[in-house]
């Protein structure tokens, strides 16, 4: 700890985005919020929700299953280029198609 409080936010910053050889978005935030003790916290869900900036009430007692899906090039690009939650809007077509033929139920919009 005593490390950190004598740590140079700007040259380490400098260092870790030059041996990266690009700018890090919210590198240099991370390293100030170490140097000030702020790291390795506990945190609600409320509050990992609310940082990621999802909608409120959008998180789920369902828990999800990864897997590994192959899409055609063309879609992929078109579902990334969405921009970020695209893998939710996904599972939330295919929820949707799935409904329609009765085969699995709709979840409340919340």
């Amino acid at each position: 700890m005593k490390t950190l409080k004598r740590l140079d936010v700007d040259k380490v910053t400098a260092a870790i985005e030059a041996d990266a050889g690009q700018a890090l978005p919210g590198l240099r935030e991370a390293l100030v919020e170490a140097k000030a003790g702020r790291f390795a916290q506990i945190h609600t869900p409320e509050q990992i929700t609310k940082r990621r900036g999802r909608p409120q009430g959008s998180t789920q007692a369902v828990t999800k299953e990864a897997v590994k899906l192959r899409l055609d090039a063309d879609v992929l690009a078109a579902l990334c280029a969405s921009g970020d939650g695209w893998q939710t809007r996904i599972n939330d077509t295919l929820r949707a198609s799935l409904a329609l033929s009765g085969k699995v139920k709709t979840h409340p919009v919340g």
